[in-house]
């Protein structure tokens, strides 16, 4: 009689148990419907065509993973910043077709300490869209269509713009000096034609290949002192740019090296 019933339950109830939950658990992301079809395979002739990726559920197009979200060259095109988990820290939206970045698409994400959208189409970022993320560390937006900057998290300590279109009239002076954090700035490959104020804390900033006409002996420095030393700072680019450093000897006299790179 124990042998019989072990064999109902491992054959008949077990099966049926484990059918249920999984069914339960497909509901709750959306891929099952009420009656418990798949909402993305179902073979019904009156049946839409493909769910838009926009209404596809997260985490079957990107990959999930502790914490950390993977959405890179999504097929098909992503357009827009997919709705995250709550628990993210870790977003990689890379190499997709999103064009915009508005309030609403990071709103309530205290989470994020990391974002890179490197390889899109964006052109726009409404200027409050990261301003409330207070624990973000790392952000990424090379290679774009950006021609202005918006309001940066204070808790910043990488930020990367290269390859973009900025110039200074949409990258305010003081963008980057209320970042007390921040040590890696990568501005280069745009059509910048001034050296924004830099942050004491920066140790790489990249300012290659933009516009840059002219330095002061405070854009590194503080020119009416000899006798400080930026001790943090040991990486400049400007190479690329039509600046002739030969001619601003003492911009330079702060730092503990001179910049890298191959100038006229």
């Amino acid at each position: 009689m124990m042998q019989l019933r072990t064999l109902i339950f491992t054959s008949v109830i077990l099966p049926w148990l484990l059918s249920s939950a999984a069914k339960d658990e497909y509901m709750e992301r959306g891929i099952l419907n009420s009656t418990g079809n798949d909402i993305l395979h179902n073979s019904n002739a009156d049946q839409a065509a493909a769910p838009k990726v926009d209404e596809l559920p997260t985490c079957l197009l990107c990959v999930c993973l502790s914490g950390s979200v993977y959405c890179e060259e999504v097929s098909p095109e992503m357009s827009t910043v997919p709705a995250l988990p709550k628990e993210t820290a870790y977003l990689y939206a890379r190499f997709n077709k999103i064009t915009k970045i508005s309030n609403q698409d990071f709103a309530d994400m205290a989470t994020l300490k990391r974002i890179d959208l490197t390889g899109n189409l964006i052109a726009q970022i409404d200027d409050g869209a990261f301003s409330k993320l207070s624990n973000l560390e790392e952000l990424t937006l090379a290679e774009n269509k950006l021609t202005k900057l918006p309001t940066l998290p204070t808790k910043l300590v990488s930020f990367n713009a290269n390859f973009n279109r900025l110039t200074t009239q949409g990258v305010k002076a003081t963008a980057f000096k209320r970042l007390t954090r921040l040590a890696y700035l990568y501005l280069g490959n745009n059509e910048l034609t001034a050296v924004p104020q830099l942050p004491e804390s920066l140790h790489v900033v990249h300012l290659h290949n933009n516009k840059i006409l002219t330095i002061t002996d405070e854009t590194f420095c503080k020119g009416n002192t000899s006798h400080y030393i930026r001790t943090n700072m040991n990486e400049v680019r400007l190479d690329g740019n039509p600046i002739m450093l030969s001619k601003h000897p003492d911009s330079f006299i702060c730092l503990q090296s001179l910049p890298i790179g191959w100038y006229n």
